[in-house]
């Protein structure tokens, strides 16, 4: 089979190999996949530069999402057949034309999505439908701020929480990516470019603090963050973008390091605040089966039409570095994907 080997850090175009290797047998419990493409995530990007903290040793496959259909099953698996097309949750490995996956982290899907569609429903709404439905509770006419809302976590965030009646405030850096937003139902779409958000949301919120912040950039956003928050408000935490404009300099990092702050319990109690932060290796890990119904969940959200994902490019396989790239710079709405 043909895997991408992440073989140095550094720059896109000269940081993987293709490869051949071996097609590995599904153990039991295990499902082998025939891919026909897999996503990207920012994730990927920081691995790529040498500061994803969960990145195997090199030379590693990367990547945790692929659609395709199932070539093999292993023992003691039930509910799937040969052939059937079907979404699969990697850990790692996912840059690969044949992928295992335990079966508890596949979902069988229609013949309607494409590539991009189906993987954005892996990682992408999966973390978002977990911060959104299973870490905090939202109500409508709640008040809440989306960081990088025109992304593939933030358009399912605000996917989701528009069906909750959500007010939403969302912060993008192109006008491109304000009338996205503005389509997409975000009430307050936020130029970070252009304004301080932090100021633009308490103007625009008439006084109100917020009742959440779903934050994938951290650094100085966190303090900021918190600034804006009520009480019974919380941040959620799930990426830390910010990093890579301080990979290499050391001044750079600690001045982001610092940026997120120093917290107190009691802080957090006086002002009836939480800082949540998610990571989902580690529910897929501990909590398999919040994992899985996550996964259940965003697929018959999908099915029903409820929530539809927006792919911003699909790349051939022989253009992995440019698609690196295009996520690198920020420049993507939506889900950008790769395929074989």
């Amino acid at each position: 089979m043909r895997v991408f080997a992440l073989v140095k850090n550094g720059a896109a175009d000269e940081a993987f190999e293709l490869r051949e290797q071996a097609t590995p047998t599904p153990k039991s419990g295990e499902l082998l996949i025939e891919s026909e493409g897999f996503g990207l995530n920012f994730a990927d990007v920081m691995a790529r530069l040498g500061i994803y903290r969960d990145c195997p040793p090199l030379p590693a496959v990367i990547g945790y999402e692929n659609v395709g259909r199932i070539k093999a099953i292993g023992a003691e698996v039930e509910g799937f057949e040969i052939g059937e097309r079907v979404l699969a949750f990697t850990r790692f490995g996912g840059y690969a034309d044949h992928v295992i996956s335990p079966a508890m982290a596949v979902a069988k899907i229609p013949e309607r999505l494409s590539v991009g569609e189906a993987t954005a429903l892996a990682t992408q709404y999966i973390t978002a439908y977990f911060a959104a439905e299973e870490t905090v509770s939202l109500y409508r006419g709640d008040h809440v701020l989306i960081h990088a809302a025109a992304g593939g976590v933030g358009t399912a965030l605000v996917q989701l929480l528009k069906r909750k009646g959500c007010v939403i405030f969302g912060t993008a850096g192109s006008e491109e990516k304000m009338e996205y937003l503005r389509e997409l139902g975000v009430d307050y779409p936020i130029n970070y470019r252009e304004v301080n958000y932090q100021t633009e949301v308490e103007k625009l919120g008439f006084g109100r603090k917020l009742d959440a912040t779903f934050n994938p950039i951290g650094g100085d956003y966190v303090k900021k963050d918190f600034k804006l928050l009520g009480p019974g408000g919380r941040l959620v935490l799930y990426g830390a973008s910010k990093m890579t404009e301080a990979r290499g300099n050391i001044i750079k990092m600690l001045k982001l390091l610092f940026g997120f702050g120093w917290w107190s319990p009691i802080g957090f109690v006086t002002k009836s605040t939480a800082l949540i932060g998610i990571n989902m290796l580690r529910i897929a890990d501990h909590k398999p089966e919040a994992f899985q119904r996550s996964l259940r969940a965003v697929i018959d959200l999908a099915e029903s039409g409820a929530i539809k994902p927006t792919v911003g490019k699909e790349y051939p396989y022989t253009q992995l570095s440019d698609a690196h790239a295009y996520l690198e710079g920020r420049k993507s709405i939506g889900k950008v994907a790769v395929k074989w």
